[in-house]
């Protein structure tokens, strides 16, 4: 299909198919003083567009019994349909629509904008939103991932359709890759072309291809071109402590620190030890804090697949009397990534966790064309996971540690909490050797 990225994925199901249509531009990309514009788009793209006003659009999808929604990540807006083939006929179109004539209707702008605000003052309710709204802050500052995706309150209240429509204009000229898996007819390709939205789209990707081309061969503009990630770079932030009073009855503690893209040479590594440290009962987190110590309620790794620098966070939650040893055994397990190499058991027991996840996070449908949408996004082959597969038989505890001692020296720290805790635990934290010898 020209100028359409497509992905097509015959899987055996009962005639059952997942769409996954990925467009460039998350949170990531929003506006200066507009952030939460993209997610509060993405809220809007399924309450009409095209032929069909919000009530036509949910009646269609419903009266199908399928399952239609976007979601807005930092990296790009994922619109989402699951049906029987026998619909996809009336439903494929849909997906077109929403990025060609997305109405934004003033009342709907409206009703969206405040679901996005009450979702947001839920967040802060929250102590593990609170933890990692700081550690965000230490991490990218007012970069393109310094924001939750649904943005800010006093930021989203201000913004209406016309600051809306150019972003809407953008998502069909933003190379959009569509991904389908299930139960696929031999002639889907065909009938796409011959969609009318699909017809607009392509259209649109062609003119944007064409217009980028003409930029990159002009000498007045090539140096000039950039990504919203780019643009924006990273802040070099001399703070390393974020804490945030809570009245609350327990310690959420965060250490981590922004690393790698997705893809890059270190990054298989990371994961490996993302499985090692955070996943499962069997983690070196879960044994060390709680069989252990008993000091942690909830305990893990963050560690997103993002286009730029990802996170690598620690996080646990605690009470007040063992908030400081969780803290210690946090920091301990920290250090121990670039200062010693796991055991022969335990790095057998990364890859076979790694194994296992990306076995289980493509069983069904909608995961394997979300997947292979997502590679596409981030600008990687479509056997991305087979290749890491077979790097990491390769792949030693000393390649963990190395990669650990390259991307894994500056953690930065934040705490929500009882003001009289965070306090006493900021100033070990600040008392402490900047890394063990």
């Amino acid at each position: 299909m020209p100028s359409l990225n497509l992905v097509l994925e015959p899987v055996a199901s009962p005639g059952v198919m997942a769409a996954k249509l990925w467009t460039c531009g998350g949170s990531s990309a929003d506006p200066q003083d507009q952030r939460g514009a993209h997610n509060l788009l993405g809220s809007l793209l399924s309450r009409g567009c095209g032929p069909f006003n919000h009530l036509e659009l949910a009646d269609l999808v419903e009266g199908c019994g399928a399952g239609l929604r976007c979601d807005t990540h930092e990296d790009g807006t994922l619109i989402s349909l699951k049906c029987l083939e026998e619909d996809a006929d009336q439903l494929l179109p849909l997906i077109g629509w929403m990025l060609i004539d997305p109405h934004l209707d003033p009342d709907q702008i409206n009703l969206e904008k405040d679901l996005c605000l009450q979702a947001l003052q839920r967040q802060r309710e929250d102590p593990f939103h609170l933890a990692f709204d700081g550690w965000r802050q230490l991490a990218y500052g007012h970069g393109p991932y310094g924001h939750d995706p649904l943005g800010l309150s006093n930021e989203l209240s201000r913004i209406d359709r016309e600051q809306l429509k150019p972003l809407a204009n953008n998502l069909a000229a933003s190379m959009p890759i569509l991904a389908l898996a299930g139960s696929l007819p031999d002639t889907l390709e065909q009938k796409l072309l011959d969609m009318e939205p699909f017809q607009a789209l392509t259209a649109a990707a062609a003119a944007a291809t064409a217009a980028a081309a003409a930029r990159t061969s002009s000498p007045t503009t090539a140096s000039g071109t950039s990504s919203p990630l780019q643009s924006r770079p990273l802040p070099e932030n001399p703070s390393t402590l974020s804490l945030t009073p809570e009245p609350t009855n327990q310690v959420v503690i965060m250490i981590g620190q922004p690393t790698l893209e997705h893809g890059h040479d270190d990054d298989l590594a990371l994961r490996l030890l993302h499985c090692h440290l955070g996943q499962g009962m069997s983690s070196l987190l879960f044994r060390r804090l709680r069989e252990e110590h008993g000091v942690a309620y909830d305990v893990g790794v963050h560690h997103p697949a993002r286009r730029a620098a990802a996170p690598f966070v620690f996080h646990a939650s605690t009470s007040e009397d063992r908030a400081q040893l969780s803290l210690s055994l946090l920091l301990e397990s920290w250090w121990e990534m670039s200062s010693g190499t796991l055991s022969a058991e335990d790095m057998a027991l990364a890859k076979a966790k790694f194994r296992g996840h990306l076995a289980h996070s493509c069983q069904t449908t909608g995961q394997r064309a979300e997947r292979r949408a997502q590679l596409r996004g981030l600008g990687l082959p479509d056997d991305q996971d087979l290749r890491n597969l077979e790097a990491i038989e390769a792949m030693g505890s000393d390649d963990l540690q190395q990669a650990a001692r390259r991307h894994l020296q500056s953690p930065l720290l934040s705490l929500c909490g009882p003001e009289k805790t965070l306090t006493e635990l900021g100033r070990s934290w600040q008392a402490r050797p900047a890394q063990p010898s």
